[in-house]
C-alpha cells in the first residue's frame, strides 16, 4: 500500500505534519449502539509493510479471553486485515468492539476511515494495542481515538515497573499494584493525561526510556469516552510473548469488556476538564472578617454545612501587639466561620480571645499560637457539640512567656447557630512556651469508636542548630529551653510534638483509651516519666491529620526544620514528612527523619561539637531539659519524605547505618514530588460512598486514594496517591501517585496556598486557600469547593449487552 522509503516516515511519527487527505463522505447507517445480542469482536491487523510480528500472538489471546471466564463476559472473534470491513454496514454493524492490532502506518483509504469514524460515533467500542498509535498518522480524529502519538519506534525490550492506579477499571483491578514485565515501551509526543483516564503509568526509573521521557507521569495505558463511542488503548502488547501473561490477558480482558459494552466503567475520572473549582466565600469587606479569618482549618459536617476557623491574625494591615509589657501583647479572634451550601451564605458562629496575633518577623517575634484545628462530634448533629483546639490569652504568663494550650468542647447553638462560649468544658490542657515561634500542630480527628486524635506542635526552633536537629540545649528562656526538642517532641513526659488520643465523655471529662504508646504509669527509669495521651511522639509540626473512615487507620504530615541542603556533619536537609499510622509509635524527630535517616547528637559543655549519631532503632534522649524516658522506643520510618532537591532523597549507608548525605550520592526514590518552599498539609483518605452523595462526587476511581499536599503550589506534592497495605505501617513508599494540580488548580486564580481540605459528606471537596500574606486575612483567603461534573459511568444501563457477572 505504501512505499517502502515512506515507511520510515510514517512509522517515525514525523509524518503527521503532511496534510491528511481528504476523507470521502459515508453513507453507512449503522444500529446504535453496534452489535447485537451475541458480543462480537472484530480484530484488524493490517500493516503498511510487513505483518506486525504480535499479529498471531495477539489474536489467539482474544479468542482465549472470549471463550474462558464467567460466561457473562465471553464473545466471538472475528480476525481481518481486510480495510473494506468498514464499509461494510450489515458487517461492521454486527460487531461491539473493533480491536486494532495493526503494524502501524496508514492502512485504511479515506471512505474505510470514515466507516470506523462512523461506527465510533453510533456508540460502538475501540480497542487500540501498541503499533496501533502509529496508524493512520495523517488523521487528526484518529490521533483523538487514540489519544497520544509515539515520537518514534519503541524501545527495545526492557523489564519495567507499570503502576497500575484505577483499581475500580475492569482492565485493571485486579492487576497488581506494581505490576513488573517486559515489554517494549514508547515516548510520547504530548502526554495524554488529563485528556484522557489514564488507568496505567510506567515507572522510568525501572528502565532506559530514552529520549523524550517524560518523568513521574508515563501514560502506558488509558480510556475515554470519545465522539459517542469508547476507546481504550494500551502501549503495553509490544513482544509476542506479552500476549502469554496471565495478567495482561486480564488487562485486555477488562478492556474489552468495557469496549464491548458487557460492563460499566468510568473512563472520565481523571479528565481534568470534569472538574470544576469554585470559590464559595467572598472577599471580606473593608477591615473586617465577616467571610473567613486567617485560614487555618475546617470540618464538614454530615448535614452538609461546613464550618471553618480563623487562627487570630486580624484583617490585613490590622494592628498588632508586641511588647511582653503590654498585657495586649499577641491578642486575636479565632474565628468559627459557617458556610451552608443550601442558601451559599456564611455565617460568623463566633469568636474566642486568643494568644496569636503577633504579626510578622523573627522567631523571637512572631507566633504561630491561637485557634489551631477544629473537629466535629460524631454526633453533632444532635447535639451540636464541637472541639476547639486553641490558646487562651487569658492563660498566658507573660513573665515567662508561658501559654496554656487546651482542647475544650463547645456547644453550637441550633436555634442561633451561634457558639455558646459558656458551654465550654475543657478535656485537655498543657503548657507551651511562647517565646519563640513556631509550629503549633492543631489537627484532630475522631476514630469509629469515639477517640479523638490531637496534633500537637513542637514548638522550639531549629533556627540555634542551622535548621538541622533542633537540639540545641543552650538558649533558655528564665529556664525553659526554645530551641531543644529533646524537651518536647523527644521528651515522653511532654505533650508538645505528639499526636495524643483521648476519649471525650458525655459530661465534657476524656478518659484515656487502651492501647496509647504509653499508659502514663510505665515505671520504667524509675517512674513518672511518660503521659498517658501519647500515642505518637517525635512529630515536628503536624497541622494536619485524619482518619480513614473505612480502616480507622490513621494518617498524618509534619512539616520538617530549615536546613536547605544536607551536611555531612549535621544530617539531612529540611524533610517534609506523610505517615500512615497503624499503631502507635515514635516517629523519630529531633533524633532520624525520613526512612530512619540520624541525626548527629549535640550536647553541653559546646553544642556546636557534633557527637555520635543518633541509632533510630534505640534512641537516647540525654537532653538536660528531657524529664522522660531516656531510652525511646525505636523509630519507624515514614511513607513519603521530601527535601528541596526532591522526593524522598536516600543516601548510600556505612556499616553503621549512617547515610553519608554527599549530594552527589543522592537517589530520589519518589520522582514525583520536589520542595523548595515547603509546608507538608495532610488530607483525606477518600471514600466513596455508593449509597450516598450528590451528583456533583467525586467519583469511584479515587476510593481509597490519600491526598497529600503541601501549604505551597510551585513544585510542591498536591497528589493522591496509593499505599500497599502489606507495607504502609513500617514506611513503604507509595506504589503510585497521580497530580491533583489542574484538578485541584494552582497558579494565579487558582488555590495557592493550601491550608486544609476535606471531603464532605456529598462527596464535594472543600479546600481553604489560606491567602498571600501571613498572620492576617486578605483578598485571596477563601474556601473552594471542587466538584466532579464527568457524569455517571458508561456504558448506560440500557446500552449494555448483557449483565456482567
Amino acid at each position: 500500500m505504501l512505499a517502502g522509503a515512506l515507511t520510515a516516515s510514517l512509522l517515525g511519527g514525523a509524518a503527521e505534519a503532511r496534510p491528511a487527505p481528504e476523507r470521502a463522505p459515508t453513507t453507512l447507517s449503522l444500529p446504535s449502539p453496534p452489535g447485537g445480542e451475541n458480543v462480537k469482536v472484530l480484530v484488524f491487523h493490517a500493516s503498511a509493510t510487513e505483518e506486525s510480528p504480535v499479529v498471531n500472538a495477539g489474536i489467539e489471546a482474544i479468542e482465549s479471553i472470549g471463550l474462558t471466564g464467567p460466561a457473562a463476559g465471553r464473545f466471538k472473534t472475528e480476525a481481518t486485515d481486510d480495510g473494506a470491513v468498514f464499509t461494510d454496514t450489515d458487517r461492521l454493524g454486527s460487531y461491539h468492539t473493533v480491536v486494532f492490532l495493526t503494524g502501524g502506518g496508514d492502512v485504511l483509504d479515506p471512505e474505510q476511515e470514515a466507516g470506523l469514524e462512523a461506527y465510533v460515533k453510533a456508540g460502538g467500542g475501540f480497542l487500540g494495542i501498541h503499533e496501533a498509535a502509529r496508524t493512520e498518522p495523517y488523521s487528526t480524529w484518529f490521533t483523538g481515538l487514540i489519544g497520544a502519538r509515539p515520537t518514534g519506534a519503541a524501545s527495545g525490550v526492557q523489564r519495567a515497573t507499570v503502576e497500575v492506579g484505577d483499581r475500580i477499571h475492569p482492565a485493571t483491578k485486579n492487576l497488581p499494584l506494581e505490576w513488573k514485565r517486559p515489554d517494549r515501551w514508547f515516548n510520547w509526543a504530548n502526554n495524554p493525561s488529563g485528556t484522557v483516564h489514564t488507568v496505567a503509568r510506567v515507572r522510568e526509573n525501572t528502565y532506559r526510556p530514552g529520549t523524550g521521557a517524560h518523568g513521574a507521569d508515563h501514560p502506558v495505558s488509558w480510556c475515554r469516552d470519545y465522539d459517542g463511542g469508547r476507546s481504550f488503548y494500551t502501549a503495553m502488547g509490544g513482544t509476542a510473548d506479552a500476549y502469554s501473561e496471565t495478567d495482561f490477558r486480564d488487562h485486555l480482558r477488562g478492556a474489552l469488556q468495557w469496549t464491548s459494552r458487557i460492563s460499566a466503567a468510568d473512563c472520565k475520572a481523571t479528565i481534568d476538564a470534569n472538574y470544576r473549582a469554585e470559590r464559595v466565600t467572598q472577599p471580606n469587606q473593608p477591615g473586617r472578617q465577616d467571610q473567613i479569618g486567617e485560614p487555618h482549618g475546617l470540618a464538614t459536617a454530615p448535614g452538609g454545612r461546613v464550618l471553618y476557623i480563623g487562627r487570630g491574625g486580624g484583617a490585613g494591615g490590622a494592628p498588632v501587639v508586641t511588647d511582653w509589657n503590654d498585657p495586649e501583647i499577641g491578642k486575636g479572634l479565632g474565628q468559627i466561620h459557617v458556610y451552608d451550601p443550601a442558601t451559599r451564605q456564611v455565617t460568623l458562629a463566633g469568636a474566642l480571645t486568643v494568644f496569636g496575633n503577633k504579626g510578622g518577623g523573627g522567631e523571637l517575634v512572631k507566633v504561630e499560637e491561637g485557634l489551631l484545628g477544629i473537629e466535629l462530634d460524631p454526633a453533632f448533629e444532635t447535639n451540636g457539640w464541637l472541639y476547639l483546639h486553641y490558646t487562651p490569652h487569658a492563660g498566658l504568663d507573660r513573665d515567662r512567656r508561658i501559654a496554656e494550650r487546651r482542647v475544650s468542647r463547645f456547644t453550637l447553638t441550633p436555634a442561633t447557630g451561634k457558639l455558646d462560649l459558656a458551654s465550654e468544658k475543657v478535656l485537655l490542657k498543657w503548657p507551651v512556651q511562647v517565646h519563640s515561634c513556631c509550629h503549633a500542630g492543631g489537627g484532630m480527628a475522631f476514630d469509629s469508636k469515639g477517640n479523638l486524635y490531637i496534633a500537637t506542635g513542637d514548638t522550639n526552633s531549629s533556627g540555634f542548630s542551622d535548621g538541622y536537629s533542633g537540639n540545641n540545649p543552650v538558649p533558655t528562656y528564665k529556664g525553659v529551653s526554645f530551641a531543644d526538642a529533646r524537651r518536647t517532641a523527644g521528651n515522653t513526659n511532654n505533650l508538645n510534638g505528639k499526636i495524643l488520643r483521648i476519649h471525650p465523655e458525655p459530661d465534657g471529662t476524656a478518659t484515656l483509651p487502651e492501647g496509647n504508646l504509653f499508659t502514663g504509669r510505665e515505671q520504667a527509669e524509675g517512674g513518672g516519666k511518660t503521659r498517658g495521651e501519647i500515642y505518637v511522639m517525635g512529630v515536628r509540626n503536624p497541622s494536619r491529620i485524619s482518619i480513614d473512615r473505612k480502616t480507622d487507620v490513621l494518617h498524618a504530615a509534619w512539616v520538617g526544620p530549615d536546613a536547605s541542603a544536607p551536611s555531612t556533619t549535621w544530617g539531612p536537609a529540611k524533610y517534609e514528612s506523610f505517615s500512615v499510622i497503624t499503631k502507635p509509635g515514635n516517629y523519630g524527630w529531633p533524633y532520624c527523619m525520613g526512612n530512619n535517616q540520624p541525626y548527629r547528637d549535640r550536647n553541653l559543655p559546646d553544642p556546636a561539637k557534633p557527637l555520635g549519631w543518633y541509632d533510630c532503632a534505640a534512641p537516647k534522649n540525654e537532653s538536660p531539659h528531657n524529664d522522660g524516658l531516656v531510652n525511646l522506643p525505636p523509630v519507624t520510618g515514614s511513607n513519603i519524605w521530601y527535601s528541596p532537591q526532591g522526593g524522598a532523597p536516600d543516601y548510600p549507608r556505612d556499616a553503621n547505618g549512617v547515610p553519608s548525605y554527599r549530594a552527589s550520592e543522592a537517589t530520589y526514590l519518589l520522582p514525583w514530588l520536589k520542595g523548595g518552599g515547603q509546608a507538608a498539609m495532610d488530607g483525606p483518605v477518600y471514600r466513596y460512598d455508593p449509597r450516598g452523595g450528590g451528583t456533583e462526587r467525586w467519583p469511584r476511581y479515587w476510593d481509597g486514594k490519600w491526598f497529600v499536599g503541601d501549604f505551597y503550589d510551585a513544585d510542591n506534592p498536591r497528589h493522591a496517591v496509593l499505599t500497599d497495605p502489606r507495607t504502609m505501617a513500617s514506611g513503604g513508599l507509595p506504589t503510585h501517585a497521580e497530580s491533583l494540580k489542574k484538578i485541584i488548580p494552582i497558579g494565579a486564580g487558582g488555590i495557592r496556598n493550601l491550608m486544609d481540605w476535606k471531603f464532605a459528606p456529598d462527596g464535594s471537596l472543600y479546600v481553604l486557600d489560606y491567602g498571600r500574606g501571613f498572620f492576617n486575612s486578605d483578598a485571596q483567603s477563601a474556601l473552594w469547593r471542587v466538584t466532579y461534573q464527568g457524569g455517571a459511568p458508561t456504558p448506560a444501563a440500557k446500552d449494555l449487552v448483557r449483565r456482567a457477572s
